[in-house]
């Protein structure tokens, strides 16, 4: 199946889906049209409360595209790159309009991003989490901000950290990265409905407001994310990153 990002519209929730058939993992024209879509549902006034999914069974998002990883070999494409994943969580921090993020399974990299950058975060048990950055010689720049404000800087440091290691859908809740965690994704489908539709009945703008007080003090990540992006766009080009993505592609 080819790479997509599609939105729907039912009943005042818009549905955000992206799948890419290496376990979902993101190049840049991915990020490109997610950001795309979520500032289209953010100013459609149809739109109510948003959801961002991912397709397939397996992993929720890989992070960065490893193929496109590979092919830079100058700083300014570097620094592009990445600021595709600041872009992503900029669209989703400016939105008026609540985001639930569905977490059905492994988020790694930029999928973790995705999944602090919600408002309001769904896992499923599979749903275990890894900032793998760090391993092969990038660390999570870009991501780190929002990872941070949700969980804390203890809890970011252990994940950037121990860059190799999985941690539960049961620590991600318990340290406020998921709110709620289900044993199965229809579990989990029926709770999102049901949260989707209260909110779709609410007030617009309550949520709205609600949703500046939530970012409080972010005011100035488009310029602090892309000063990551820059950070990550230099050590993209190292030679111990080069080879450590080789031997992670060879897997």
């Amino acid at each position: 199946m080819e790479a997509y990002v599609k939105s729907n519209i039912q009943n005042g929730i818009g549905t955000i889906e992206f799948f890419h058939p290496q376990s979902n993992s993101m190049p840049s024209s991915q990020l490109r049209n997610l950001v795309e879509e979520i500032n289209n549902l953010s100013k459609n006034d149809e739109v109510k409360v948003i959801i961002l999914k991912s397709g397939g069974e397996k992993a929720f998002c890989a992070g960065a595209s490893f193929d496109e990883l590979i092919s830079i070999k100058d700083f300014e494409t570097g620094k592009t790159f990445f600021s595709g994943f600041a872009n992503v969580i900029n669209a989703m921090r400016k939105s008026p309009k609540l985001i639930i993020a569905r977490i059905h399974g492994k988020a790694v990299g930029g999928g973790v991003g995705i999944a602090c950058a919600a408002d309001y975060t769904f896992a499923t048990e599979n749903a275990s989490v890894k900032l793998s950055e760090l391993a092969v010689g990038i660390g999570p720049f870009v991501i780190g901000p929002v990872v941070e404000k949700k969980i804390g800087t203890s809890s970011f440091a252990q994940l950037a950290i121990n860059a190799t290691e999985f941690y539960s859908a049961e620590w991600a809740q318990e340290k406020s990265m998921y709110q709620d965690v289900y044993e199965t994704p229809e579990e989990m489908d029926a709770e999102i409905n049901l949260l989707a539709e209260k909110l779709a009945q609410s007030s617009q703008d309550a949520m709205t407001k609600l949703k500046e007080v939530f970012w409080k003090g972010t005011d100035d990540w488009d310029q602090l994310l892309t000063e990551r992006a820059a950070v990550s766009g230099q050590l993209v080009l190292s030679e111990f990153t080069v080879n450590a993505i080789n031997q992670f592609k060879k897997k």
